[in-house]
């Protein structure tokens, strides 16, 4: 009997290693769950290994899975890799592009080139996923993420996707019927504000500010703690506290006078969002169009 396992039984170790679950890795590979747990027992069978840990509520590599998923996962993604390449040395660009963005970043930078390259190339195929979190796009597979410029890890290549921004902090005018005006981010620990729960670290965001050299992150409390952008406008115009949010979301807001600016002398421009995916990443003709319409070109 052949001990040797085949590239559909590593495929299918690999996409459950991965998924850390069965039921993701069947719907994934479009089998059912019984057929891909038999691949799994066998593979292990002919090695003589345990590669998982099974419980009730879920599956991890052992050490040996983990040694099988670090030195084949990659030859995978670069057998793929150079398929999907391949593919697209057609007469036009071809093939699956898949990237993750925050929620304001999805919806001013990337939606909008989105929707001018699309109509010209059919046969690209676009998954993104908005997720406010520092993801690892190696270790989730993705081609390629959108952050700000100085959250992007050294090791990526980064190509600027948008101008400078601002965060401002704002409320409505209802707000101050019964408050001041906070003069100094200090001041902010006396108000109601709209807080924001980081999804990588799990704590409070403390909001950032800055003035003539000087850095200040103030912790703020409030009733609300909102992870949509739009919420936290949403809240802001309700009265229900100061929202600190990117300028460009309120700007229109602030001119009919149905928010207020407040600490602007705090609140400087600094680097924009950036385009960032692997230096060894081989670029298919889809990703280079792709890149290029999201390439931030100064007005």
């Amino acid at each position: 009997m052949n001990s040797t396992p085949n590239a559909n039984d590593l495929i299918a170790f690999l996409t459950v290693a991965r998924e850390r679950s069965f039921t993701r890795a069947a719907a994934k590979l479009g089998v059912s769950q019984s057929a891909l747990s038999h691949t799994i027992r066998g593979l292990e069978e002919r090695l003589g290994l345990r590669l998982l840990t099974r419980t009730t509520r879920s599956v991890a590599p052992t050490e040996v899975g983990e040694r099988l998923l670090s030195t084949v996962g990659p030859r995978f993604d670069e057998i793929d890799a150079e398929l999907a390449a391949l593919t697209e040395m057609r007469d036009k660009p071809a093939g699956s592009i898949r990237i993750t963005a925050g929620e304001h970043s999805a919806t001013t930078i990337l939606w909008p080139a989105l929707e001018r390259l699309l109509p010209d190339y059919p046969d690209i195929n676009v998954e993104v996923v908005v997720d406010n979190g520092l993801t690892d796009i190696v270790t989730e597979r993705y081609d390629a993420g959108i952050r700000l410029g100085e959250q992007v890890a050294k090791d990526m290549v980064a190509v600027r996707v948008g101008p400078d921004m601002r965060m401002v902090v704002v409320g409505a005018p209802a707000y101050f019927e019964k408050r001041k005006k906070p003069k100094t981010p200090q001041d902010l620990t006396d108000h109601v504000c709209i807080n924001l729960r980081l999804p990588t670290l799990g704590g409070l965001y403390a909001w950032e500010f800055e003035k003539g050299g000087r850095e200040m992150k103030v912790r703020v409390d409030g009733q609300l703690t909102l992870n949509s952008l739009n919420l936290r406008v949403k809240a802001a115009l309700a009265g229900r506290g100061f929202a600190y949010v990117p300028e460009d979301q309120v700007e229109g807001h602030v001119r009919e006078g149905r928010l207020v600016r407040v600490l602007d002398d705090w609140c400087p421009p600094f680097t924009g969002y950036h385009l960032y995916y692997p230096s060894r990443r081989q670029q298919t003709p889809a990703f280079a169009l792709l890149v290029d319409a999201l390439r931030y070109r100064k007005p």
